[in-house]
């Protein structure tokens, strides 16, 4: 039982403070310096849809080419696979192609066809470099359909672990991620840097 701060009178009505939410805000505040949680308000401002790019960011990222700072680790004639900046799991990478195009059915064969290959690379490398239990593979089509870019088509792929989700991205969209993402292109670069040397 929370201790009484004391009464008011509101309304006619006698309400009573509770010491409860002073407590929560001490405690969390003790628990987020000792845990080390990390806190992603940008993340909240791209999911509301609060930041209106003025181009691509995924053709501005192929024009930068493959480095750390263009979050590009590879691509292919048709394809190219970079890290997610606001990645839902570390490791979370997005596949697309090099054109800028936003349907399905827009896409050549070559293009649909070397989609489906690079893919699949990059879930070898999430399931080799991170040996995850499982694996979220999705593409959301068109604005209705929730996706963040939709001019633009592009894959996650999310690497996942059991019990690896917590109450936070429900009530406060932020995820508690294990690595950073210089840490995650210095993980995975190594991985695409070998499949570029082969091709």
């Amino acid at each position: 039982m929370a201790k009484i701060l004391g009464s008011q009178k509101v309304g006619g009505v006698k309400q009573r403070k509770s010491t409860k939410q002073t407590i929560k805000k001490s405690k969390s505040s003790d628990w987020v310096q000792k845990r080390g949680l990390l806190f992603r308000p940008e993340r909240y401002k791209y999911v509301r849809k609060l930041i209106h790019s003025g181009g691509c960011v995924f053709c501005e990222a192929y024009k930068l080419g493959i480095n750390k700072e263009s979050l590009v680790l590879y691509h292919s004639d048709y394809v190219m696979v970079m890290l997610n900046k606001f990645p839902y799991n570390s490791g979370h990478l997005l596949v697309l192609p090099t054109r800028h195009c936003g349907k399905l059915l827009e896409l050549n064969d070559e293009e649909y066809f070397d989609l489906q290959l690079q893919l699949r690379l990059a879930v070898k490398a999430v399931m080799e470099c991170y040996n995850p239990t499982g694996c979220n593979l999705g593409l959301n089509h068109g604005k209705a359909a929730g996706a963040g870019l939709p001019d633009h088509l592009h894959w996650h792929v999310v690497p996942r672990w059991s019990g690896d989700t917590n109450f936070f991205p429900i009530i406060a969209e932020t995820k508690v991620l294990a690595e950073t993402l210089d840490q995650t292109y210095a993980k995975l670069s190594p991985y695409f840097i070998d499949k570029s040397d082969k091709k």
